[in-house]
């Protein structure tokens, strides 16, 4: 029955990829002046988004960027599996940094700012140089700071996960909304705003908020990982 099932969800999966990628139109003209154009006209005149990237990143290829989140995901998985058993055998922490009162003391003080401006970053990513990878990586970076400098520091692998698998099923929810709503997955079904406005973009800023928690999330879980591997 489990093969049945099999053959039944792997034929209907062939079936639409195959008529997706022959719906495409290979060889002829889509664009006549070249997609790039389509792009800057576009990000200004329908999405309303000041960073034409982003609008690329998130909107006209969502769907890579959803890819490279899923690849990002199966790379931290794969890591934590092969380290998960040597990690919990020894169960102490194998990088250790004797910090100074110094470093201590900036790290509390420097530990919330990395984290704002993270969040600002990537809240931020459809109006300035940024987005959702940056900013997750810039809050990764913040917990790095504090796993250094602190020995008996420790992050919660529930809450990781947590906000990982939640943001991860909000960016996949947003594209099926926007494929019920316009015929496209990822499509932007939101009313765009104003031009340079923070809430603007549509569903954009939502996605890149999504990608910042998910990143930051699964950057971090690595660290963790890593800095208690023994060899």
């Amino acid at each position: 029955m489990k093969k049945i099932i099999v053959i039944i969800l792997l034929g209907t999966l062939g079936f639409y990829t195959a008529h997706t990628f022959f719906d495409i139109g290979f060889g002829f003209p889509h664009f006549e002046h070249g997609i790039k154009d389509v792009y800057l006209q576009k990000t200004v005149s329908d999405l309303k988004v000041s960073n034409t990237v982003t609008s690329i990143v998130v909107n006209f290829r969502g769907f890579d960027t959803l890819g490279e989140v899923t690849v990002l995901f199966l790379a931290v998985t794969a890591l934590g599996g092969i380290l998960y058993k040597r990690r919990h055998e020894v169960g102490e922490r194998s990088v250790l940094f004797s910090a100074s009162s110094i470093v201590t003391s900036g790290s509390k003080l420097l530990f919330p700012a990395i984290i704002l401006l993270g969040v600002y970053v990537f809240i931020h990513g459809h109006l300035s140089p940024g987005g959702g990878f940056q900013g997750g990586t810039i809050i990764a970076t913040g917990f790095l700071l504090m796993l250094l400098t602190y020995e008996n520091y420790s992050v919660n692998h529930t809450v990781l996960s947590l906000v990982e698998s939640l943001a991860g099923i909000a960016f996949a929810g947003i594209g099926l909304l926007g494929f019920m709503h316009g015929g496209t997955f990822l499509q932007n079904f939101i009313e765009p705003g104003v031009l340079n406005n923070l809430f603007s973009g549509g569903v954009i800023p939502i996605i890149y908020i999504m990608v910042g928690f998910k990143v930051g999330a699964e950057l971090t879980g690595v660290i963790y990982t890593v800095l208690h591997e023994k060899g």
